[in-house]
């Protein structure tokens, strides 16, 4: 057990409680989150021992609430961070960087949150993981909760991408495809929680899982050499990531790992799921639950549950928040690929558009080091660019026909 983490406490009324599968608190109802010693971790954490690690997110174990000498782990974390040098001049930005989540083993983000939550469910005595997902999860619940050998219940919309699907299936878990959003799959999973003794790691873990999201923050400041970025923006569903990369920076602060931090964290979100970022627009601290509607389906939570939170690290660290169209969805997966050469799903067409959209309004500042974060990888979303893209040009197998098909200048084409 992390010797760093001592209690959960209430995010609402402060109430404290032992680290067990407890995810709200009995008297307000509000969600629970990790506390830690982090005049402990001031005094035993240094730039020198982080860098002497393995390359992936348990070198920060300190900074997560299960133990980082023995994790549920594919080696995930520590993706590229690439400096965009063909998107930045596209955008009129003077320093962008990528943060690449293509890179883990089930190629999204998720591998963080579901390495955490599978150590901290063994740790608990749990012998099955399970989650309801909109996708990338589903991939990683399944995958890890394989390498951990745990009995794994997966239950998904009936109607997700294929890609996923099979990207799930491969590991052989239950799956289950329930006829409904993922707000509907959430409530069914919550009552299964109450029945069944298993792990769901958003449901009765999620104040362990959701922590796994800071290793997001902290890669970026460690490979920026030890800096804060000026600006972020980061995908929308549950507005969880957000929070925990903006809590990751100020964790790095108060060890003294970071001497500054004046990020500003902005969120973006389709605009057929946007309950978060039209808050903002509208200028108000709370939300409208509303029904998705978008082919970005693994940010497709229209009751998010740390959509307040979002909208609290938001106006905190002074950024801003966007919308997009399916179409501009589209458009930024494209731009993305082909200034930069990384094929994100829509999630990441989201994140890039919205980058666009700030960038000309204002939001994002031209001389700010900016920092995008990719969340996982467009070949298991394939579906959104049916008919947006050009087809091949087919040919006879000799030179007179690629001539005549590329009008002798290949560059035309």
């Amino acid at each position: 057990m992390s010797s760093t983490v001592s209690a959960l406490k209430c995010r609402e009324c402060g109430k404290e409680y032992p680290l067990a599968a407890k995810y709200v608190c009995e008297f307000c109802f509000g969600p629970l989150e990790c506390v830690y010693d982090y005049a402990k971790i001031a005094k035993t954490v240094t730039r020198e021992l982080i860098a002497s690690r393995p390359l992936s997110m348990w070198r920060y174990r300190e900074f997560l609430p299960a133990d980082g000498s023995n994790p549920v782990s594919l080696q995930e974390g520590f993706t590229p961070l690439l400096r965009a040098r063909n998107l930045e001049k596209a955008l009129g930005l003077k320093e962008l960087y990528v943060k690449n989540d293509c890179a883990n083993p089930t190629h999204s983000f998720k591998d963080r949150v579901v390495s955490v939550a599978a150590t901290k469910a063994l740790e608990l005595g749990f012998d099955t993981l399970a989650c309801a997902s909109t996708g990338n999860l589903a991939n990683a619940v399944s995958a890890y909760g394989a390498k951990a050998g745990m009995s794994r219940f997966v239950f998904i919309p009936s109607n997700l991408e294929q890609g996923k699907v099979a990207a799930s299936n491969v590991y052989q878990p239950n799956l289950v495809a329930v006829e409904g959003n993922y707000d509907e799959v959430n409530r069914l999973c919550s009552e299964i929680a109450g029945k069944y003794r298993w792990a769901f790691v958003n449901i009765n873990v999620r104040p362990y899982y959701a922590e796994g999201s800071k290793t997001l923050g902290f890669e970026v400041a460690e490979q920026l050499g030890w800096k804060a970025p000026d600006h972020v923006v980061v995908p929308m569903a549950s507005g969880s990531l957000l929070t925990k990369i903006w809590k990751a920076l100020q964790e790095f602060k108060k060890t003294g790992l970071l001497a500054r931090v004046a990020t500003r964290v902005s969120g973006a979100q389709a605009a057929g799921c946007s309950p978060i970022s039209t808050a903002f627009l509208e200028g108000t601290d709370t939300f409208r639950p509303v029904k998705p509607n978008t082919i970005a389906k693994s940010l497709a939570i229209g009751n998010p549950a740390d959509g307040y939170y979002a909208l609290q690290a938001i106006k905190e660290s002074g950024g801003a928040a966007e919308k997009v169209t399916d179409q501009e969805v589209v458009e930024g997966i494209k731009l993305l690929a082909a200034t930069e050469g990384i094929f994100a799903e829509t999630a990441g067409g989201v994140t890039v558009a919205c980058l666009k959209k700030l960038v000309e309004k204002g939001a994002i500042r031209k001389d700010e080091v900016t920092v995008a974060y990719i969340t996982g990888t467009g070949l298991k979303t394939q579906e959104a660019l049916h008919g947006h893209l050009k087809e091949p040009k087919v040919i006879k197998p000799n030179l007179a026909a690629f001539e005549t098909a590329f009008h002798k200048n290949p560059e035309l084409a």
